[in-house]
Order: C-alpha cells, then structure tokens, then sequence
C-alpha cells in the first residue's frame, strides 16, 4: 500500500472516531482514493481497506474492552444503524461500535461497489444495509 493512501485510510478511520467527517464523505473520499471496499473486525479491533488489486491495509481500531455479545440482534442493530444514519448531536461512532457488540455484532463489511454494508454475528447471522439512493 503506498504512503498517500494509506494517510488517507488512517484519516478516514480518525474522522469516524473524531466526527469530523460523515459517513458519505469517508465512503467518498475511500473511493476517490481507489479503495474498493472495507471490513471492520471487532474481535480483533482493527479496520483493514482493500484495493481491487488484492493490496490492502490493516489499521487497529481505538482501544475497546467490551466483548462481541454471543447473540446476534438483528433488529438491535437494525435501530443502532438507522440512528447512525440520523447523525443526532448525541451520535458517536465510538458509541456505536459500542453498542452493536453488545447487540453481537462481530464486525461488518462494506462493499462500495455492491453499495452495501454486511454486519454480521459470531455465528454468521447477517443484516444486510443497503447504500441510500
């Protein structure tokens, strides 16, 4: 992974966390840079951005002690995501991250090009999210 992408990972991945950039400007701005998609894995607390040519990073997440719940929680999630998608003032990423591991939510994928987002359980349940119109 060369230098320039790879700062513009580490920024999307701190602008999450910072708030200081929405979901569709960091969906934007990986795209603009050639990445071609996402996996965030909460069991390992790390985030690793792919190429289409198979390079990809892997950057570790902030510092979280909470466990992946063993149940996964589908409509908890669902919820979690919508309020997600409101961005209201009391919104954190760090929050959300939060709250859907505790809802069993071991970690999620998303797919620029399949204009989609995957979460998915310790045991493979899925809650598919499709990318707004």
């Amino acid at each position: 992974m060369d230098t320039q992408r790879t700062a513009i990972a580490e920024r999307c991945l701190n602008a999450a966390y910072d708030g200081s950039m929405a979901f569709p400007d960091i969906v934007g701005t990986l795209i603009d840079a050639g990445f071609e998609g996402y996996m965030v894995d909460y069991r390992r607390n790390t985030t690793a951005y792919y190429l289409p040519d198979g390079d990809s990073i892997m950057l570790d997440n902030r510092p979280s002690t909470e466990p992946v719940a063993p149940q996964f929680d589908q409509p908890g999630i669902a919820a979690q995501i919508k309020w997600a998608q409101a961005n209201p003032p009391d919104y954190s990423y760090a929050k959300f991250c939060k709250n859907v591991k505790a809802l069993g939510c071991a970690g999620y994928i998303v797919s620029f090009s399949g204009r989609r987002v995957l979460y998915f359980g310790r045991t493979a349940e899925i809650h598919v999210e499709h990318f707004p119109k």
